[in-house]
């Protein structure tokens, strides 16, 4: 599940983005588009809200560069859930992710780095 999330995300060719909600309709275009089947706003433990599930691929939605630091707690938090098995990173910029947290694969997708995308 977690390569067609990838696959699904790595079409998309976005302008730039005023506000968070804009990536988050792109990104539901893509997995309609994909034929997947998601949850968005995904409560997936206590106090633990995830942007979108796909499956049990978490994928979190990122405005800007976020703080690594922060990213990276937020992300051990999902990962600690049962329901999610891998996790997808969504942000305009390039951040430095880990490669897995609790055995589980995170990947990162930078919207600057896919074709088409205009950042000011």
């Amino acid at each position: 599940m977690l390569e067609t999330v990838l696959n699904a995300l790595g079409e998309l060719r976005s302008p730039f983005a005023l506000y968070e909600s804009d990536i988050h309709a792109w990104v539901e275009e893509c997995f309609v588009r994909a034929g997947l089947e998601f949850t968005h706003e995904a409560r997936i433990g206590a106090g633990c809200r995830i942007d979108y599930l796909v499956g049990n691929v978490g994928v979190e939605i990122k405005k800007g560069k976020p703080d690594a630091a922060a990213l990276k707690r937020q992300l051990m938090r999902y990962a600690q859930c049962e329901d999610i098995q891998a996790l997808v990173v969504l942000t305009q910029r390039g951040v430095a992710l880990p490669e897995s947290l609790c055995r589980k694969p995170v990947r990162g997708i930078a919207l600057n780095a896919l074709w088409g995308v205009a950042l000011p």
